[in-house]
């Protein structure tokens, strides 16, 4: 006959974990002998070891009473489920570590590659990187709701990247956030744009519009994190020009 801390280490686990199974049932707890202490058989060691076995399977112990009593059939249907749920698990937690590796890779979290691609080069070009993050956050609003049209925004995006004006641009970009209102150095910046703009086809702009929502969203950020924006904006419509995110030509352009 074996002590409690015998049977424990027969069996592979501690005290505690015994005295719980009592707690819940699934070891039967025999009576005291005549010394006060409580002895266990070998029966005891071979129940206890297959608890022990079901729960380190990932068998939660609401079940293990009921497969410790169950037919071969019923243990065998049984098991096929926790397996089947188990894997459903692991296939879960694959996919969590899939997405913590995704958090140390930085801008493939949420992006697909052309536009970590676009990022890095921003980078490459001189962009700042706290204006490489404000393009990198518009760009995963819009992979949220139009996946499917990333790859041919980035085309366009790259394509602009060759015209060293644009890359300019955007070096500059990080300073007009820091200027007044009222600065007439923006005024400058956009009849700049207009010049570009002008260079484009009329039939580009409807091309590579975003959602009105989506723009009407973006635009709400540009307004809200660069001071001059509105004159940005007011100085483009008086060249016939209007918008942000969704810039088009107004009847007078072109």
């Amino acid at each position: 006959m074996l002590t409690i801390g015998e049977l424990a280490t027969y069996a592979g686990v501690t005290v505690r974990a015994v005295r719980h199974y009592h707690a819940k049932g699934l070891l039967p707890e025999p009576e005291r002998d005549s010394s006060g202490y409580r002895r266990y058989d070998a029966a005891a060691v071979v129940e206890l070891v297959r608890i022990r076995t079901l729960a380190d399977a990932g068998v939660p112990l609401s079940r293990v009473r009921e497969l410790l009593s169950a037919s071969g059939d019923e243990f065998a249907t049984a098991v096929g489920e926790i397996d089947r749920r188990l894997r459903a698990e692991i296939r879960e937690r694959q996919r969590h570590r899939e997405r913590i590796a995704l958090l140390a890779a930085g801008d493939s979290l949420a992006l697909p590659p052309e536009a970590v691609a676009y990022l890095d080069r921003l980078r490459a070009v001189g962009v700042p990187e706290q204006m490489v993050e404000a393009e990198r956050d518009a760009w995963i609003l819009v992979a949220a709701h139009l996946p499917e049209r990333m790859p041919f925004y980035m085309q366009v995006k790259e394509a602009q990247l060759d015209d060293p004006s644009i890359q300019q641009l955007y070096r500059e970009l990080f300073d007009i956030r820091t200027w007044a209102p009222d600065d007439p150095r923006l005024d400058t910046v956009a009849d700049r744009l207009v010049e570009q703009f002008e260079a484009v086809p009329a039939d580009a702009w409807d091309e590579g519009a975003l959602p009105d929502d989506l723009a009407a969203l973006l635009d709400g950020v540009f307004l809200s994190s660069v001071p001059g924006a509105q004159r940005i904006l007011d100085r483009l419509e008086a060249h016939g020009w209007t918008g942000w995110t969704n810039i088009r030509p107004t009847r007078s352009a072109h």
